[in-house]
């Protein structure tokens, strides 16, 4: 079993003051830092980890819990490196992911519980998707909300594009740059697979300017290519 005390010895041997105050500056002061870069962040990690390249969900559960409570942030994202060693969710396993996404939230960790563990989960459980995901867009919490646009980043051809659609419809008018950033995201990493699809759907709904122009990115390179 993994133990949080080795962890934190690993990465308290690598901490940098100095470089905590620049990763506490990047990320508006939301949370204390060491200063532990992500290549050392992991590599500490992978130390740890020694020869175990799958983790069980059940097992690391107590140990991401206590990760997330510690105030450090790389503490937080080293509980993200192991969720990224879990081939198998259980379908009660979304609950917890739930809890880590309205618990400390910024969009790091937002970021990759959605389009990673989550995305995942949905993968394995493609039943729970429609439920979870209505309860998400339809939540008062804004990480949620994001989260119900961003799990489908890297479903390419297996988008579910009229749950993409509905998601992005019922937050289109919002005016929180984190929801406005996603809905663009979402349309761009959709565009690489969909091109004609995204590009009449930007064409025909009200989108905020800085979904549209995230969203048009890819398009537009790729018109660019096409005229040299």
């Amino acid at each position: 079993m993994i133990n949080l005390n080795r962890i934190q010895e690993e990465l308290e041997a690598v901490q940098n003051k100095e470089q905590a105050k620049k990763m506490e500056k990047y990320m508006r002061n939301q949370f204390p830092f060491l200063g532990v870069k992500t290549p050392e962040r992991r590599k500490a990690v992978k130390t740890v980890l020694k020869q175990e390249r799958t983790l069980d969900f059940q097992e690391i559960r107590p140990l991401l819990q206590q990760l997330w409570l510690l105030p450090e942030r790389e503490y937080q994202n080293v509980a993200l490196d192991l969720l990224g060693h879990v081939k198998y969710f259980p379908k009660e396993s979304i609950t917890f992911m739930e809890q880590l996404i309205v618990t400390k939230s910024w969009w790091d960790t937002v970021d990759s519980l959605s389009g990673n563990s989550a995305g995942n989960y949905f993968k394995q459980h493609p039943d729970e998707r429609k439920p979870v995901i209505d309860n998400w867009i339809k939540s008062e919490n804004m990480w949620l909300n994001r989260s119900a646009i961003l799990f489908q980043l890297s479903y390419k051809e297996n988008t579910d594009w009229p749950l993409l659609k509905q998601v992005i419809l019922m937050h289109s008018d919002s005016n929180e740059f984190f929801i406005q950033k996603a809905i663009g995201w979402s349309l761009r990493e959709y565009s690489k697979t969909a091109p004609q699809t995204v590009e009449t759907f930007i064409n025909e709904y009200p989108l905020a300017p800085l979904s549209k122009r995230e969203g048009s990115k890819i398009l537009k390179k790729n018109k660019t290519e096409e005229l040299k």
